[in-house]
């Protein structure tokens, strides 16, 4: 009796393979649930909010606990129209520190889709994802000019180091990456948008994010799971090391310290304070902590990279 000779698929390569969290899912499976939930729950920003509406009077830009100078010598000092106006810088930065992480993003999917089945679910997730990044980041942009203030790059040194991570990094290091770019301001803005404090527009902006963002994080989760368990034990190392790095680099980017100077502050004292502080320590690792804890259960959290997140303060 002769048998017919069959290509093993997917699920079979990884039937049984499983890592701290449980067996690995099925990468197709995985992306025909995002693909469903994206028909259902995305957004066009320039329908969906009132960008014509005047900000109101009184109301911040980014909840008073998530500035960075809350609570230090420098914040009692302020006044409270100084301190809202630090806000609405902050929210400027932080709008431009995720349009920089988002063309990146982008940059490492279609990197990582390059050589798949254009047909396959999980790369028509990966260019759905694309095509939220390129509406989150017009959004950010657009409420940046919103808001009457300065465009907020990275520094000229994070910006090459950002145009060489993205052309060295592998699979797992660009998933990695991606996931510390999204989850600590994921918490952040899940923390803003049902706060009645803030301006209706921000609450805005952050709603279709934190919605939105929920889909990709756990696709870039499912996917790095994978590759800590698939991928080669170099691979593996090098992505614990370039994400301590990369999670360096975060910390110091996360606020860009002209936002001191623009609202009339001493830039080096301001950022001397907020490094002493110890709620914005706490801010930032409660932040990290759902993503630190996932990323230890995975294995990366281990060796020289597990000194460079502690070096970063996003891991206690």
């Amino acid at each position: 009796m002769t048998t017919t000779p069959t290509t093993p698929t997917e699920a079979d390569a990884l039937d049984g393979l499983r890592d701290a969290l449980g067996l690995l899912k099925d990468r197709e499976r995985v992306a025909e649930r995002l693909l469903a939930s994206s028909a259902k729950h995305s957004f066009d920003p320039d329908r969906e909010l009132d960008w014509d509406a005047p900000f109101e009077e009184g109301k911040w830009f980014w909840p008073p606990e998530l500035v960075s100078l809350y609570g230090t010598p420098m914040w009692k000092r302020m006044s409270e129209e100084q301190r809202i106006l630090l806000s609405r810088h902050e929210a400027a930065a932080l709008a431009s520190l995720g349009i920089w992480f988002e063309i990146i993003l982008m940059q490492l999917l279609v990197r990582h889709i390059y050589d798949k089945a254009a047909t396959s679910a999980h790369v028509r997730y990966a260019l759905t994802e694309i095509e939220d990044e390129c509406r989150h980041s017009k959004m950010f942009a657009r409420l940046i000019s919103q808001g009457g203030t300065p465009w907020y790059p990275v520094s000229r040194a994070h910006q090459n180091l950002g145009r060489l991570f993205k052309t060295i990094s592998t699979t797992p290091g660009s998933f990695t990456a991606t996931l510390l770019g999204e989850e600590v301001l994921d918490w952040m803005q899940r923390l803003t948008f049902p706060d009645e404090r803030v301006q209706p527009l921000v609450r805005g902006v952050t709603r279709i994010h934190v919605v939105e963002e929920a889909r990709h994080v756990r696709y870039a989760r499912e996917e790095l799971r994978r590759q800590m368990v698939t991928a080669p034990r170099w691979s593996q190392e090098f992505t614990r090391v370039t994400s301590g790095e990369f999670a360096r680099i975060f910390s110091v980017a996360f606020v860009n310290p002209e936002v001191y100077t623009n609202v009339g502050l001493d830039r080096r004292e301001a950022q001397a304070q907020v490094k002493a502080s110890g709620h914005r320590r706490e801010v930032m690792q409660t932040g990290a902590k759902r993503l630190t804890d996932f990323l230890d259960d995975i294995g990366v959290l281990r060796g020289v990279g597990r000194q460079l997140w502690k070096s970063s303060g996003l891991l206690a």
